[in-house]
């Protein structure tokens, strides 16, 4: 049974500037040297004390503002970052669907990269070659799958990045909206291939501005505040709460 908990999970950041990269002042630091406060390494607290459980059947929607923690969440869930303390505890496949473009070549061909790209989901060579057709089908990019990615404008690229996202089966689906620099008709396509791998995956976890999109997909959210999670319920009802005119 897929499931995800975390227990008071936080995520911390150091940023490294050219005072404090130099390896005596950081071993100095890790073994007590005498290191004045202004050589301190300052820290960004991405995520603070987060505890959620997650069952399989959940379609979890995340919204906040830009830097609320919603993509570090996500990291978190899929492995990607390692809390720095509390735990994270992520039971079945993942399928981190974060920026449509990694895992993809430049080099090679949209036919390539359609196998490599599946690979790095989690699919293996086999399961991605029985599904090249109906992928270059959905992208409608013709003959030029048989091009190197580097030709490909930023919306053919999308195109054939959400072909093979959509084709892959999940059993924890983490998604992060960025699927805009493609034309509406084409948008709407995907959105309707989104729904049929959502209802394919054991649990979601959709990180998203649009409403619309969320309503879609999802049944409950929760609203991430500076790194904290500042409410989870039902979809509707945290909403509210977060368009609220009350809230700063």
């Amino acid at each position: 049974m897929v499931s995800i908990a975390t227990r008071d999970a936080s995520v911390d950041f150091p940023i490294f500037n050219a005072k404090t990269r130099s390896l005596k002042k950081t071993v100095l630091g890790m073994v007590g040297g005498n290191i004045s406060s202004e050589d301190r390494v300052p820290v960004i607290q991405a995520l603070h004390d987060v505890t959620l459980d997650l069952d399989h059947g959940a379609r979890v929607g995340l919204v906040g503002h830009n830097g609320a923690g919603k993509s570090t969440l996500l990291r978190l869930l899929a492995g990607i970052y390692e809390p720095t303390s509390g735990t994270a505890v992520v039971s079945g496949r993942v399928a981190p669907v974060f920026d449509l473009g990694v895992g993809m070549d430049p080099e090679i061909s949209g036919y390539e990269n359609i196998i490599i790209r599946g690979l790095f989901l989690g699919m293996s060579r086999k399961q991605m070659e029985e599904r090249v057709d109906d992928i270059a089908e959905f992208t409608e990019l013709g003959d030029f799958l048989s091009m190197p990615l580097r030709t490909y404008s930023t919306g053919m690229r999308v195109r054939l990045a959400l072909g093979v996202v959509t084709s892959i089966d999940p059993e924890i689906l983490l998604l992060d909206e960025g699927i805009g620099a493609v034309d509406a008709a084409f948008l709407e396509k995907a959105r309707t291939r989104l729904s049929d791998l959502v209802d394919r995956a054991g649990l979601l976890v959709f990180a998203s501005h649009s409403d619309e999109f969320l309503r879609q997909l999802c049944t409950s959210a929760i609203w991430m505040n500076h790194g904290r999670v500042k409410a989870h319920g039902h979809l509707d009802d945290v909403l509210r709460a977060y368009k609220s005119p009350e809230v700063a």
